[in-house]
């Protein structure tokens, strides 16, 4: 299998929680695995309708994070997770998304909502390999 990253981009993550709730323009939807979901039951001690709702219409994600009243993701506390080791995968890409492309190719495109591109150290080929190798073990690409 073969990707397509960005070459010349720098991130940083600036903490400042974007990613995890609703902005102006957008509605976000934290989605997640059967299998994250389950996990992150067992690692919070709650029921799984407790943190989130079925989702029919994005398979394979059959979760979707419920949010407060604020619209941000329920585990977020003062912009930080209290899941963070046992985050979904879609929390894990930010902001980058993976896109299959024709000839079993796939590329990495990302956000500039988040304020942390453009800042900190050079992305290189490794750290898309490693977001590439976790799709992979979760969707079996």
């Amino acid at each position: 299998m073969d990707f397509i990253y960005p070459k010349e981009l720098t991130f940083m993550c600036t903490k400042c929680g974007i990613c995890c709730g609703d902005v102006d323009k957008k509605k976000r939807h934290i989605l997640m695995l059967k299998e994250e979901t389950k996990h992150i039951s067992i690692m919070t001690g709650k029921n799984m309708l407790n943190f989130a709702n079925f989702n029919v219409n994005q398979l394979p994600y059959c979760y979707e994070m419920k949010k407060n009243e604020n619209g941000t993701c329920i585990f977020l506390n003062q912009n930080k997770c209290d899941i963070y080791s046992s985050r979904p995968l879609i929390c894990r890409f930010y902001p980058f998304e993976l896109i299959h492309l024709p000839n079993e190719k796939y590329e990495f495109h990302f956000t500039n909502e988040c304020p942390g591109i453009s800042k900190g150290t050079h992305l290189d080929k490794d750290y898309f390999a490693k977001l590439f190798l976790l799709a992979c073990s979760n969707f079996n690409i």
